[in-house]
């Protein structure tokens, strides 16, 4: 045997005695698992994609779209319908909810009638959402390779020889036009035109209010051809809607009516949100659990509003277009040299400049502004008007999420992480004033 085979062996053995020192490293984390008061009876009620069968404060909205949506049932092809209003206000679901009533009467009754639900973010890019809505009426095209035109063809083709009906809803769909304008929409919307036979209509929705001011007059009359608003939820409606999916969610008697009040109210206090008190009361409830704590109590809450909100953080950051992104770590790269509060002439020197050293074609000014304000909106970014004289107005700008958080984000992105470290030459001008 050779020495490097015995020095080998001699670490494998030394490894090997650590580990049977150590025991079974799983070992504790199972026992406890099997062990520990159990509060979850059905875990997945509390998921974020669970349709339950009551929609507590939803009625309205449920029958309002069922109504619209109704003339499918007799093979007529129903208006297009937008709607709109702020995150976890109930659009996914009173969506899903009808989409699956009307999925059951069409397969038992041999209807010619499909449904699909594409969320716009997920599927990420226009070729992902005409696939999708490809495969809902039987046409199967490649994950990549063919030209949209080819695919819209598809679409088309496919609409025309199942010669029945197709509701398509286009959840988070101001993601879509946010990133690719809003062509696809226009072209959907005019699908049906040379149609003998089948259809499509469509159901966009979108969490922005704002969002229909980015479309063309031409798409917004089509789409909006119907319209359902929803308002965010009060405190009392989201204590009916935790103490409903509570009942099916948990143990009796571990999870008490003040914890839901609780959460409730937080989740009130953000401008209504059932989906942030639901993953509240999740959370609040899987750490207790994991602590083996018999019943939930407001410092389980408490913790579980801090894990969800780092979480929500970094899901928003990590998911934002790729020039956000440049202007988010033009930001941090000022911060980290001191500029702790830029003015956007500064801002959108260093934007230029971190776009030169990844080889990316510069946005505008104008249009960088548009994309601080959005970094705004999600509260991401602070900015100040100010006066500078006889030079005018302009904008302080200043990082409200923890740097700590932005690092963590862009570090983890390829592209950006290497130019993290730059020291932008606008600096020079800032130091002379």
């Amino acid at each position: 045997m050779t020495g490097d085979s015995r020095l080998a062996d001699g670490s494998k053995g030394l490894l090997q005695g650590k580990d049977r020192g150590l025991g079974d490293p799983l070992a504790e984390v199972v026992e406890r698992a099997l062990s520990r008061p159990r509060i979850f009876r059905n875990r997945e009620v509390m998921r974020s994609d669970y349709v339950p069968g009551s929609l507590p404060h939803r009625w309205e909205h449920i029958r309002r779209l069922g109504e619209i949506l109704s003339p499918a049932l007799r093979l007529s092809r129903p208006s297009n319908v937008f709607i709109y209003g702020k995150t976890g206000t109930g659009k996914t679901a009173v969506v899903r909810h009808v989409f699956k009533r009307f999925g059951e009467v069409a397969e038992r009754e041999g209807l010619p009638l499909s449904f699909a639900y594409v969320n716009c973010r997920i599927a990420g890019t226009e070729y992902r959402v005409l696939a999708e809505l490809c495969d809902a009426v039987g046409v199967k095209v490649p994950f990549t390779g063919l030209s949209k035109a080819e695919v819209f063809s598809r679409l088309r083709r496919g609409l025309r020889e199942q010669g029945g009906l197709l509701v398509a809803c286009l959840d988070e769909v101001d993601a879509l036009v946010k990133n690719y304008g809003d062509n696809l929409l226009y072209e959907l919307t005019r699908v049906n035109e040379g149609l003998e036979a089948g259809g499509l209509s469509l159901v966009g929705v979108s969490n922005d209010l704002h969002f229909k001011e980015l479309l063309d007059p031409r798409v917004l009359s089509s789409l909006s051809e119907e319209e359902l608003v929803f308002h965010p939820y009060t405190a009392i409606e989201l204590i009916d809607i935790l103490s409903e999916r509570a009942r099916e969610a948990f143990y009796e008697g571990t999870v008490p009516d003040e914890v839901i009040r609780l959460c409730a109210a937080l989740a009130a206090a953000e401008h209504g949100d059932a989906r942030r008190a639901i993953d509240l009361l999740r959370v609040a409830a899987e750490v207790a659990e994991r602590r083996g704590d018999p019943r939930v109590e407001e410092r389980h809450v408490r913790l579980a509003q801090s894990l969800i909100e780092r979480g929500r953080v970094f899901e928003a950051l990590s998911t934002l277009p790729l020039h956000s992104k440049l202007v988010l770590a033009s930001l941090l790269i000022l911060h980290r040299n001191g500029v702790q509060t830029p003015i956007t002439g500064v801002l959108y020197q260093a934007y230029r400049e971190v776009c030169g050293l990844i080889g990316v074609e510069p946005l505008t000014s104008r249009r960088v502004s548009g994309l601080v304000s959005e970094l705004s909106m999600l509260g991401v970014v602070e900015g100040e008007v100010v006066s500078m004289g006889r030079h005018g107005r302009t904008k302080k700008l200043r990082l409200l999420t923890p740097v700590e958080e932005v690092e963590e984000v862009l570090a983890g992105d390829e592209l950006l992480e290497s130019i993290l470290e730059h020291r932008p030459s606008v600096l020079r001008e800032v130091g002379k004033r």
